[in-house]
């Protein structure tokens, strides 16, 4: 097997994931439409994705018409996260084409790595053993 090579994403607002290795694969602010649905449920539709191999072209019979499409699937695991429009068969439908689909089930968001997320009950001031372990140096 060669080298993995992975795209970074800088720690600029909400990056979406691979559910199964936390690969980073998009921005949140990339996302098109919240309102698509898949097999599992929710998906979005993203205009730029990084970190995804794509599969073989398949014409698919979806909801809104004939689509050509193919899966994509994660650069480091191997899994399916969704599907990236090649065509659509209807006039109105080409707006998708290019355009990819990652299914929420398969996915998590959170913040970048090295932002520090404080729970909630923490309001960022230090604890009296931490007061402790500053004198004691």
């Amino acid at each position: 097997m060669g080298r993995l090579f992975l795209m970074s994403l800088a720690p600029t607002g909400t990056i979406y994931s691979c559910k199964h290795c936390g690969t980073p694969l998009a921005y949140a602010h990339q996302i098109l439409s919240r309102m698509f649905r898949c097999k599992h449920g929710k998906a979005y539709l993203f205009d730029k994705v990084v970190n995804v191999n794509a599969g073989e072209k398949d014409d698919r019979m979806m909801t809104t018409g004939l689509h050509t499409v193919c899966d994509i699937f994660c650069v480091a695991c191997g899994s399916i996260l969704g599907w990236k429009y090649v065509s659509a068969f209807e006039k109105d439908q080409r707006y998708k084409e290019g355009k990819f689909i990652l299914e929420r089930f398969k996915i998590n968001s959170g913040s970048p790595p090295g932002r520090v997320q404080l729970w909630p009950e923490h309001d960022g001031r230090r604890s009296s053993s931490e007061d402790d372990d500053q004198g004691a140096a």
